[in-house]
């Protein structure tokens, strides 16, 4: 009836994580003693468990691995045609040994769990034709007209969006869109001083609406950048007027 289990816990007075050797009868433990240096396989599986066990809130989540977290519940929506794993909570927990443990090999204590890439274990999870899918349909990032690489943001719950500078879009007659052309991006436009002046998921109806109010404000405001009454069919710039409007 005895098993002999390892286990990681959370040491509080340390801030960090031990490995215990457990004897134990169903519930009741026998005997308890500290690991000092547990092989990587059981290390790892005890990693796996504590994971599991407190969320996948104990892993080191950057911008660009929740992002592609999101991308993936997106193309869940957006493609439905391609069957997409599920990232939700549960399932990710439930998959540890599919998608984490492949890139723990160098992870023998809390801070080196933390610094797992997480983007590189999330597309475990992934065939290599989805993964060019998922990067050709729902890029991270936009080259607006005048060349500049932006990064998109999406959301679970609204569509994705992209920050730019008004004169960079100049030229551009319509929203672009990602997911094959499915879902045009927002469009969160600024001033040369990076404040938002408007908010649109179509350009065309901006040019011909709202722009000549913008245009009018922005002349006094910023005299020195390029306002055409045409911004549909005029050349982008990242310049002031002092440059050639191609710059």
């Amino acid at each position: 009836l005895v098993e002999v289990r390892t286990e990681v816990e959370w040491d509080e007075e340390k801030g960090t994580l031990r490995a215990l050797r457990r004897e134990q009868a169903g519930v009741l433990v026998l005997k308890a003693q500290p690991m000092a240096r547990p092989q990587p396989e059981v290390l790892h599986a005890a990693m796996l468990r504590w994971v599991a066990q407190k969320g996948l809130a104990v892993l080191g989540w950057s911008e660009a691995a929740e992002q592609l977290r999101v991308r993936l519940q997106c193309a869940a929506q957006w493609l439905p045609e391609e069957t997409w794993p599920a990232v939700d909570d549960e399932t990710l927990l439930a998959t540890l040994d599919v998608w984490l443990l492949p890139e723990m090999g160098a992870v023998r204590d809390l801070k080196s769990l933390q610094a797992v890439n997480l983007v590189s274990a999330l597309l475990h999870l992934l065939t290599w034709s989805q993964r060019q899918r998922l990067d050709s349909a729902l890029p991270t990032h936009y080259t607006v007209p005048t060349g500049s690489r932006l990064p998109i943001r999406y959301h679970a719950d609204k569509p994705p969006a992209l920050a730019v500078r008004i004169q960079e879009m100049f030229g551009e007659a319509s929203n672009p869109a990602v997911a094959e052309g499915r879902v045009p991006l927002v469009l969160e436009l600024l001033s040369p001083a990076q404040r938002p002046l408007q908010i649109t998921r179509d350009l065309a109806a901006f040019w011909r609406g709202a722009y000549p109010e913008v245009q009018k404000e922005m002349k006094g405001r910023y005299p020195r950048h390029l306002w055409p009454d045409d911004p549909a069919s005029a050349l982008p710039t990242r310049r002031t007027k002092k440059y050639s409007p191609q710059g």
